[in-house]
């Protein structure tokens, strides 16, 4: 018993020469070894996390890298590329409300009866001017029928039915004489569609051709007073619209082809055979219209 008890000391003696350290090295504690340990295993916590931006990248260089469409050598070049800020997107301009755009001129019944053979008119080519001859004698025509399809081809520009429809117009106007007064509400809805064409060159026929309309007849002025409201609308709209040139010369009125001039002389027109009641309608559709005639 008491050997195995020496040998057992002196095993445990030899284990404790074996745990010191040598003397040329320093002992550190053992506490404060357990210390760096339990330090050294925690996470860093001192390190950001990466942003929302840093992420995305990240997310689509290592896509592109997996798809075979990026190196790794560019993924740096890359990164730069897509940093850059986009072109600007162009930029798209509001619709405009196209109050004085013209608009388009559906085929009329003038065009369909003349290729049908229904006018009795032609296009008389004998010497140096071209005439509009009559088949039928003025007075035997029937105005009530005819002057409203020749008024509605007005606004048809192609030749020889602009020819056609602007003469015989203008002959009807000219020969009819009383005949005309009764055929005025018949004359309305075609003077009315001219005028909503909002083409310049129908716009300026169809206020020349009411002009001659109102002094064909000496009560035709103040038959149309109580149409103002479906014709003059229009005149509203384009009563400004003039030529600035400047100090150069405008060829256009000596042409009569100045819109703006040519309503404010059909308006004068319309004020002097329209009667009492003529300017106060007048005015009630255009507000800065001025009288022309003097009142005492």
């Amino acid at each position: 018993m008491a050997t195995s008890a020496s040998s057992s000391m002196s095993a445990l003696a030899s284990e404790l020469r074996m745990l010191q350290p040598s003397s040329g090295s320093t002992a550190m504690p053992i506490s404060r070894v357990n210390a760096r340990n339990i330090q050294s295993a925690k996470p860093n916590r001192s390190a950001h996390p990466p942003s929302v931006h840093h992420v995305r990248q990240m997310a689509k260089l290592t896509t592109a890298a997996k798809s075979g469409e990026l190196s790794p050598s560019a993924s740096h070049t890359t990164l730069s590329i897509s940093s850059r800020p986009g072109p600007l997107a162009p930029i798209v301009r509001p619709h405009t409300a196209g109050a004085f755009k013209a608009r388009k001129v559906e085929p009329t019944r003038f065009r369909y009866f003349y290729d049908r053979g229904d006018l009795p008119v032609r296009v008389n080519f004998a010497g140096a001017v071209r005439k509009l001859q009559w088949q039928v004698d003025l007075s035997l025509l029937d105005f009530s029928h005819y002057l409203p399809v020749f008024m509605e081809g007005l606004r048809e520009l192609e030749e020889p039915y602009h020819f056609l429809a602007l003469n015989g117009t203008l002959d009807m106007l000219e020969k009819g004489g009383s005949r005309v007064l009764p055929c005025l509400p018949q004359l309305i809805p075609p003077m009315k569609a001219n005028l909503m064409t909002r083409n310049q060159t129908v716009l300026c026929l169809q206020m020349k051709v009411l002009q001659r309309l109102v002094l064909s007849c000496p009560y035709t002025g103040e038959a149309l007073v109580p149409y103002y409201r479906q014709l003059l609308s229009i005149f509203n709209l384009f009563i400004t619209k003039r030529v600035n040139c400047g100090d150069s010369i405008d060829y256009a009125q000596r042409r009569q082809e100045n819109l703006g001039d040519l309503i404010l002389d059909t308006l004068n027109i319309l004020e002097k055979h329209g009667g009492a009641d003529a300017f106060v309608n007048i005015k009630y559709m255009i507000p800065t219209y001025e009288s022309c005639v003097t009142r005492r």
